[in-house]
């Protein structure tokens, strides 16, 4: 989607309190963990799951969930490829702002195009974005199908449905890629986990 800047007469405020400051109260660096995958690879499940653990480290966090965004600030959005770029190209800037506010931003989206995540990461400051490969096999996605949406696509119902009627473009480079086709989601949470106090997110 071409950018549309329609304000004038802006000016950017910088802040007294900074991201840092924010770090140091918090203690713990704040990111973005960007999760994708297909419709049931278990996106939502992990960042909860990760989130959980995080929580009981006492770090701030929030998940920004892919159909909750759309109850509200994307509401105006479908899902053909204009309003999926759109789509990710929101919440790449509120993830960001999130993560300026000191927070470890949990996305859980399906994002499909690699152009929209290396968008949302160039919004990202440098090192601050986690891309999260959640893979899963389409059919282990199908049979899971927690809210029937392969069944109504297989029957024509939801057009433009990312591994069915729209590609999926897989992570080109992830600095995590997890497989919940495989692993159990205590394994996944945990490879998160490392990959956090490898970087020096979390203490170690």
């Amino acid at each position: 989607m071409k950018e549309n800047v329609k304000a004038t007469n802006i000016t950017w405020h910088e802040a007294e309190i900074t991201k840092t400051d924010r770090e140091r109260l918090n203690g713990h660096k704040a990111v973005t963990l960007w999760f994708t995958g297909l419709s049931g690879s278990g996106k939502s499940t992990l960042a909860h799951a990760v989130e959980n653990a995080l929580f009981e480290m006492q770090c701030r966090t929030y998940v920004l969930d892919g159909d909750n965004i759309r109850h509200g600030l994307n509401k105006d959005l479908g899902f053909s490829p204009e309003d999926r770029e759109e789509n990710i190209r929101r919440i790449g800037e509120v993830a960001h702002l999130f993560t300026q506010a000191g927070v470890i931003t949990l996305t859980a989206f399906i994002s499909p195009y690699q152009a929209d995540r290396d968008k949302a990461r160039q919004i990202a400051e440098e090192g601050t974005f986690f891309e999260i490969y959640v893979k899963c096999d389409l059919d282990i996605c199908e049979e899971r199908d927690p809210k029937g949406l392969y069944k109504k696509a297989r029957a024509g119902q939801i057009p433009e449905f990312t591994g069915v009627s729209a590609p999926y473009e897989e992570p080109a480079k992830p600095e995590l890629t997890v497989d919940t086709g495989k692993q159990t989601l205590e394994e996944c949470a945990e490879a998160v986990l490392a990959v956090l106090r490898e970087r020096g997110v979390i203490a170690g």
